[in-house]
């Protein structure tokens, strides 16, 4: 701390110029000036580091001092220091404050000079003025408060941007496809042309044609098995084998198609027959570009679907489009969008998720994008909690009054020292960053805003959040 008698002393009209001071008679005011020391700092200077040690309270006779909490080693701005109505021009190390060192930096904006007042003093400062204590504890107060939103504002625009990154990432992948799906399109209706020019060529009749097109539909109509893995490979290789043992020079791949229609040499064989074997290969390979193609726009219609069903799940997670009020929702189809939004999530850890929804559930009266908070908070939370190849259970049970939802994980649990302070403002055993930002004390408050209740209970290897919510809407106070 800059401190030393080359500096003019401070004053009573100094003193009484700070805020938080305003009204001491003047012998508690000299009391101050006779047990603090005088300190000043030029602009841009450090006054404190993440971890220096708090001990004294500062009050500002001049200038201002920025605070920038420290964030996993990254400064963040959070504060402002200076003679005004919110910190009444006091700082540092208050009366009945814990806090034991610095949790970031703090830098002087403009020249900046002030007095500091050593903890051993409080004591003997709540003897001499208890109403100026309580003063200065309400001060604290409204700073932690501050800081508190603050720190929520920072998670929420970290939470966001975790969630945008992952949504773009969702989007991405169908999108890619969709490019690469258009430049395969290209290169066979380019294809297509030449095949078409050696069918006819052959004199194929239309009415081969329509042959051909019948039996395609009619594989395509069939009710087929599933195969496995083996089943489809030893396929393969029989449709393989047979072009080759009758030296059928066709397309790579060709045995993969028509296996996944439903061919079999039998079926081939029968189409050779038919249109003589000059013609056969450039029917096989004209019929393989053919049944690549829809099935390459069946794959670009999954992706394009894939897109609008994401975009669908935000537009309805967020409640855009909406006014404010209450209104009814769909709560499956709630959860199910939240289940898209963190899709990626639940892929990165190869988490399992078994739903057990109760039938015809009514639509619940519901402030929605707030509701939809909940839901997040919670599954996010147990994607969090549990391990890799992990499983998350969530179930609905509903009756005339009453929804039920019940999220259940087989991750850690919840330990049980902490289990009371879970639903505390701002509570998190979470890094920064990590979380969605609200907190279960946000997620208890919305679930009170619906008239509902909130209860956990948790052991290790399953912790179950029940969220019951009445079905019939409450009206609120304004």
């Amino acid at each position: 701390m800059n401190t030393g008698p080359n500096f003019p002393p401070a004053t009573i009209e100094e003193l009484k110029k700070v805020i938080a001071l305003t009204g001491l008679p003047d012998e508690h005011l000299q009391w101050i000036l006779d047990h603090t020391e005088l300190w000043e700092y030029e602009d841009g200077a450090v006054l404190f580091r993440t971890g220096d040690p708090v001990d004294v309270m500062w009050i500002l006779l001049a200038g201002r001092v920025s605070f920038y909490l420290d964030v996993n080693g990254k400064l963040v701005y959070y504060f402002n220091f200076e003679n005004d109505t919110q910190t009444g021009g006091v700082g540092g190390l208050l009366p009945y404050s814990r806090m034991k060192t610095a949790p970031g930096f703090s830098y002087a904006v403009g020249k900046v000079r002030g007095l500091a007042l050593h903890k051993k003093y409080f004591q003997e400062l709540e003897h001499l003025n208890p109403d100026f204590i309580q003063r200065l504890v309400g001060y604290m107060t409204e700073r932690a408060r501050h800081f508190a939103t603050q720190q929520l504002q920072q998670e929420k625009v970290n939470a966001l941007g975790q969630l945008a990154a992952g949504i773009a990432h969702e989007l991405n992948n169908p999108a890619s496809a969709i490019n690469r799906i258009s430049a395969e399109l290209i290169k066979r209706i380019k294809q297509n042309y030449e095949l078409t020019e050696k069918l006819l060529q052959h004199s194929i009749s239309p009415l081969q044609i329509k042959g051909i097109h019948n039996a395609v539909q009619k594989k395509e109509s069939e009710k087929k098995a599933r195969m496995s893995a083996l089943e489809r490979i030893e396929k393969e290789d029989s449709l393989s084998d047979w072009l080759e043992k009758n030296n059928f020079n066709t397309s790579k791949g060709i045995s993969e198609t028509f296996t996944e229609v439903g061919f079999s040499t039998a079926d081939l064989e029968a189409i050779r027959i038919h249109a003589g074997n000059d013609a056969f290969v450039h029917i096989l390979n004209w019929l393989d570009n053919l049944l690549g193609s829809q099935r390459i726009i069946k794959d670009l219609d999954d992706a394009s679907c894939r897109i609008s069903n994401l975009v669908g799940a935000i537009k309805s997670h967020v409640h855009m489009d909406r006014t404010n009020e209450m209104q009814a929702t769909n709560v499956h189809k709630d959860l199910e969008n939240t289940l898209t939004l963190l899709g990626y999530k639940l892929r990165e850890k190869n988490i399992t998720v078994k739903k057990k929804y109760c039938d015809n559930l009514p639509d619940v009266p519901a402030y929605v994008g707030e509701l939809n908070q909940v839901w997040t908070n919670l599954i996010d939370n147990s994607i969090f909690a549990v391990p890799k190849n992990g499983e998350i259970s969530i179930a609905t049970e509903c009756d005339s009054k009453n929804l039920t939802v019940r999220i259940i994980d087989n991750g850690h649990g919840i330990p049980k020292e902490i289990m009371s302070r879970i639903f505390d403002p701002f509570f998190t055993t979470k890094k920064v960053g990590q979380g969605t930002g609200i907190g279960l004390d946000l997620v208890n408050r919305i679930v009170k805003r619906h008239n509902g209740e909130i209860k956990v209970n948790s052991v290790p290897g399953r912790t179950e959040f029940a969220i019951c919510i009445p079905l019939i809407p409450v009206k609120q106070e304004h």
